[in-house]
């Protein structure tokens, strides 16, 4: 099964997603580690009240996550899912 058409397809399709995505929210993420590193005086700034820019970004690191896992399941039911089912049926010998 791993070799045929539909499986390669279904591959193809999660990691021209997934890997995407996960490189750049691992770059979003290291952009967050270093500024916290070696801009501490960007990160301390205030931007209203107290609020600075590095709780602003690492806050954004909360929300780019749950962007991502609603993207993510969107995608998966769209895309992943139905073909799966597909191929999973076609194992079992039922009617795709």
């Amino acid at each position: 099964m791993q070799n045929s058409a539909e499986f390669q397809e279904l591959r193809g399709r999660f990691r021209s997603f997934v890997f995407p995505m996960t490189v750049a929210f691992l770059v979003w993420y290291f952009l967050y580690v270093i500024l916290s590193i070696y801009a501490t005086g960007f990160m301390g700034t205030k931007v209203f009240g107290n609020i600075t820019w590095g709780l602003i970004i690492g806050l954004g690191q909360f929300v780019t996550t749950f962007l991502i896992t609603a993207l993510y399941i969107r995608f998966a039911n769209k895309e992943v899912d139905p073909r799966a089912e597909s191929i999973r049926l076609e194992l079992e010998g039922g009617v795709a």
